[in-house]
């Protein structure tokens, strides 16, 4: 692997990290804002009515991110089939104009006059 791309894969890495991070401190967050008019609750329960809200949604963001991961996985594959494909033909119609003039020019250089 080059330098550039070990640099690159930890830079994802790194931005995936924090970007989870981000998302669990979002959950926290939310799982306070909804626990908070839960005025009938004990400490213990509002703990574990917390706890269980950022687990379910560190699980659904989970499943998000899978889902996101594996149809970028299919986008991709289908994006290279179609990249080699219209590859193939730029080449081949970029060879056939140039089998074209070469052969138009073999064709008409019999023809111009000798100086």
């Amino acid at each position: 692997m080059s330098r550039r791309g070990a640099e690159g894969a930890l830079g994802d890495e790194v931005e995936g990290y924090l970007l989870w991070q981000a998302r669990i401190a979002e959950a926290e967050q939310r799982a306070r804002e909804f626990v908070a008019p839960m005025e009938w609750l004990t400490s213990a329960q509002r703990e574990d009515v917390e706890r269980r809200y950022v687990a379910d949604s560190l699980r659904r963001a989970r499943a998000d991110l899978e889902r996101i991961a594996a149809r970028c996985g299919s986008l991709r594959v289908e994006y290279e089939s179609r990249y080699r494909l219209l590859r193939r033909r730029c080449v081949g119609t970029a060879l056939a104009v140039c089998a074209g003039c070469i052969a138009v020019a073999t064709l008409l250089l019999p023809l111009s006059p000798t100086l």
